[in-house]
C-alpha cells in the first residue's frame, strides 16, 4: 500500500503499477464475482501527458496480469487543425504499449448557451459509453490539479456540498466504473515522470487559450495560488473528500425519506402520466432545507437535469403557495414542473408534443372499412389496440356507427356531455366532459393527448378511458373493442 505522503515525491513505475492495482483489481474481482462476463479496462486516452502516463501504467498491468482485457479510445473532435496527426500518435504510442485502439470521431455542435468544453466532453463520453459493458471499467487521468481547477469552479458556479466533492476516485457510472488513479498524483509529478521515461505526447494548442474557464484557471491563477500556498492541490483535495463525506450522508438520508413522497405511474392518482408524481399534502410543513433536498432528490429519480438554486426556489414557491386549482407549469432547459390534485409532476417538453390526429383519423377510417385488422392509438405515453370485435356480456365494445360521419378529435370543449359505461346508478345522467376527466384523474396536460371519438358531433368514446353505455353495442353484435386503460 502506498502512503499518499510518498506521493508528494518523484513516482516511479513500480509506484503508478501499484496504484493502479490498488484501485482497479478490486473493482475487477467484483464484476467477476457477479458474473459479467470478461470485464475489460477502458482508458480515455487523449495523447496529452496525462493519459500517456496513464497509458504507460496500463500497459505494465496488462502485462503483469494478461487475463484483463484493456482497450485505448481517443475521440477526434475535428476541433483543431492537428486532430488527425493526434490520431497517428495514438496509434502509434498503443501499437508501443501493445495495447488495442479504438478511434471514435464525433461531430461537437456548439448551441446557444452551451459550452464548447461541455460538448466536447459529453460528446467524448457518448463515445465511451459505446465500448462499456456492465462491470467494465473506465480509466480517466484526472489527477490533483485538475481536482483543484473543478472545486474552483464549482465555487465559481455557487454549488453546495455536490459540487464541492469534485471528482471521485472510484464512483459507479450507469452500469459501469468510473475510475480516476491518479487524482492524488499532481501534476509535477505526472510530467517528471513523462521525462524520466521519455514518453512522447501530444500538446493541444488550445490547451494556451485562457477564454476557457479551465486554462484561465490552470494557466494564470492555480500558478499563483500554489505560490503563495504550494500545499494548495492537497488540501483542496481534502476539502473536496470531506464535501463527498457529507454529500453521501446527505444522499442516504434524502433516499430514506423520498419513497413516501413518491407517486409512481400506475398508482390510482398517477394514471395518465408518464412521470413519477411527487406528493404535496404535508410538503409545506417541512423546513426550507428539506423541501429543497426532497424535490431536488425527486428531479434526480426522475432523471432530469436540474434546475438552478433560484429556479428551484421559484418552483417551490409556486407548487407551496398557489391555489389548488391554479394550472402551474414552471420551466427551465427542456422541462417544466405541473401540478395537478395535490402531486406535482415533471414532464419533458417531448412528452407534450401534439398528437397528429389526422393519422390517427385515418387509421380508424381504414379499421372501419376492413382495410385494417387493428390499429394501435397512442393514449398519453401508452400505447392502445383498437379493432373489431363480437360484443359479449363481459366485453363492452363501442357501436359500429351506422352511415354516420366518424371524426377523431384531440382536445374538446369541456362542457360536451358523454356517458360513459363506469357510470354509477345514482348518475344515470350523461356528464361534463371536464368533469369525467376530474373523475379519471386525468391531468389537464394529458388530456389533449387522448383521443376522442365522435359520430357526428357526439362523443362516444375516450380511446384507453371509456365508452358511452349508449353506444355500447349489443352482445353477439360487431363492434369496436377499445380497451380500457383506466382501471376502476
Amino acid at each position: 500500500m502506498i502512503e499518499k505522503s510518498s506521493l508528494t515525491e518523484q513516482i516511479s513505475a513500480p509506484q503508478l503499477l501499484s496504484l493502479l492495482e490498488q484501485a482497479i483489481l478490486p473493482l475487477y474481482q467484483m464484476s467477476v464475482v457477479k458474473g459479467e462476463s470478461s470485464p475489460k479496462l477502458v482508458l480515455a486516452y487523449s495523447g496529452g501527458v496525462d493519459s500517456e502516463v496513464l497509458a504507460c501504467g496500463l500497459s505494465a498491468l496488462a502485462h503483469k496480469h494478461p487475463h484483463i482485457a484493456c482497450l485505448l479510445i481517443h475521440v477526434h473532435h475535428g476541433l483543431s487543425a492537428n486532430a488527425d496527426i493526434w490520431v497517428q500518435h495514438c496509434i502509434t504510442r498503443a501499437n508501443h504499449y501493445q495495447l488495442p485502439v479504438q478511434i471514435e470521431r464525433v461531430k461537437v455542435e456548439k448551441g446557444p448557451r452551451q459550452s464548447l468544453e461541455a460538448q466536447a466532453r459529453d460528446a467524448r463520453y457518448q463515445a465511451f459509453d459505446r465500448y462499456l459493458n456492465p462491470g467494465d471499467i473506465l480509466l480517466t487521468a484526472h489527477h490533483q490539479d485538475d481536482q483543484l481547477e473543478t472545486l474552483l469552479l464549482a465555487l465559481k458556479r455557487g454549488q453546495g456540498p455536490k459540487g464541492l466533492a469534485a471528482m471521485g476516485a472510484i464512483q459507479a457510472y450507469k452500469q459501469a466504473w468510473l475510475v480516476r488513479p491518479l487524482l492524488d498524483i499532481s501534476r509535477d509529478q505526472i510530467e517528471q515522470f513523462a521525462a524520466q521515461k521519455q514518453l512522447s505526447h501530444i500538446e493541444d494548442e488550445s490547451n494556451q487559450d485562457d477564454s476557457f474557464d479551465r486554462n484561465f484557471l490552470r494557466l494564470d491563477i492555480i500558478p499563483r495560488l500554489k505560490q503563495r500556498w504550494p500545499s494548495i492541490a492537497t488540501t483542496a483535495g481534502r476539502s473536496a473528500a470531506l464535501c463527498a463525506e457529507q454529500q453521501q450522508v446527505i444522499d442516504d438520508e434524502v433516499s430514506h425519506r423520498l419513497p413516501e413522497w413518491l407517486i409512481v405511474p400506475g398508482d390510482t392518482n398517477a394514471l395518465m402520466t408518464e412521470s413519477t408524481g411527487f406528493k404535496l399534502t404535508g410538503f409545506g410543513q417541512l423546513s426550507a432545507a428539506w423541501q429543497a433536498l426532497l424535490f431536488r432528490g425527486y428531479l434526480i429519480y426522475c432523471g432530469v437535469n436540474l434546475p438552478s438554486q433560484a429556479q428551484l426556489q421559484q418552483i417551490l414557491s409556486q407548487l407551496l403557495a398557489a391555489k389548488d386549482d391554479a394550472n402551474i407549469s414552471i420551466q427551465w432547459g427542456d422541462y417544466q414542473v405541473k401540478r395537478f390534485a395535490g402531486i406535482a409532476y415533471v414532464v419533458s417538453h417531448k412528452e407534450l408534443d401534439a398528437i397528429d390526429a389526422s393519422a390517427v383519423q385515418q387509421q380508424f377510417e381504414q379499421l372501419l372499412k376492413g382495410e385494417l385488422q387493428q390499429t394501435v392509438c397512442r393514449v398519453g405515453h401508452k400505447q392502445c389496440q383498437i379493432g373489431l370485435q363480437i360484443a359479449t356480456d363481459n366485453t363492452p365494445l363501442l357501436a359500429l356507427p351506422n352511415n354516420t360521419v366518424v371524426s377523431i378529435r384531440f382536445g374538446a370543449a369541456g362542457s360536451i356531455k358523454c356517458q360513459p359505461q363506469f357510470a354509477t346508478s345514482q348518475r344515470q345522467k350523461a356528464r361534463e366532459l371536464k368533469k369525467l376527466w376530474q373523475e379519471c384523474n386525468i391531468p389537464p396536460w394529458r388530456r389533449p393527448q387522448i383521443p376522442l371519438v365522435f359520430y357526428g358531433d357526439t362523443l362516444v368514446a375516450a380511446v384507453g378511458l371509456w365508452v358511452d353505455k349508449r353506444y355500447l353495442a349489443q352482445t353477439g353484435d360487431q363492434g369496436i373493442c377499445i380497451p380500457l386503460l383506466n382501471t376502476r
